[in-house]
């Protein structure tokens, strides 16, 4: 026999809270781990995204978003999903879209990658080996196909970002 859907609907609303606070949290931190811009200390640099470059960086994660949006309403009515869940669970996702929009903050240190609010080691980074023309790929290593970290920005910043994380990630490789 299959649970009543009120406690899985409450389950999965609570779930997708948590992700939401958690990533808006990651988001809050990357004014204060990355207060300036340009060239940083020790060889850093430090660039910003616009909305535009999110949206192009983000295109997956919003189509996908979108799916996660519609399809609840399909199944609401004859699983007798309360409607009140789903609405929650589609503000909720419309707030996790507005945080993917959200301009980011990036920084290249020698030691670190910041990025949406987090720091990667770089011995927890490669470079994707075919690169997209508008952003830098990496990849976390470990993760799999959940492992793509995408870097968005102006194509001038990306430039010099790619130059650092290239001398970081590959430095004996000559240009």
């Amino acid at each position: 026999m299959l649970p009543s859907a009120e406690p899985v609907a409450i389950a999965m609303v609570l779930i997708l809270a948590a992700i939401v606070a958690w990533d808006a949290w990651w988001l809050t931190r990357q004014h204060r781990d990355i207060p300036q811009f340009g060239r940083l200390p020790n060889n850093g640099f430090a660039w910003k995204s616009e909305r535009s470059h999110e949206l192009f960086r983000q295109w997956a994660n919003l189509g996908s978003m979108a799916a996660m949006m519609a399809l609840p309403w399909a199944f609401a009515s004859f699983s007798n999903t309360p409607i009140t869940y789903v609405v929650l669970w589609d503000v909720l996702l419309g707030l996790h879209i507005i945080s993917l929009l959200v301009p980011k903050r990036y920084a290249v240190t020698t030691t670190h990658l910041f990025a949406d609010g987090q720091r990667y080691p770089w011995e927890r980074l490669t470079l994707a080996k075919r690169q997209p023309k508008h952003r830098i790929m990496l990849l976390r290593r470990g993760w799999g196909p959940f492992g793509p970290l995408p870097l968005g920005g102006d194509r001038d910043d990306l430039d010099i970002a790619a130059e650092k994380i290239i001398e970081i990630l590959n430095p004996n490789q000559e240009e």
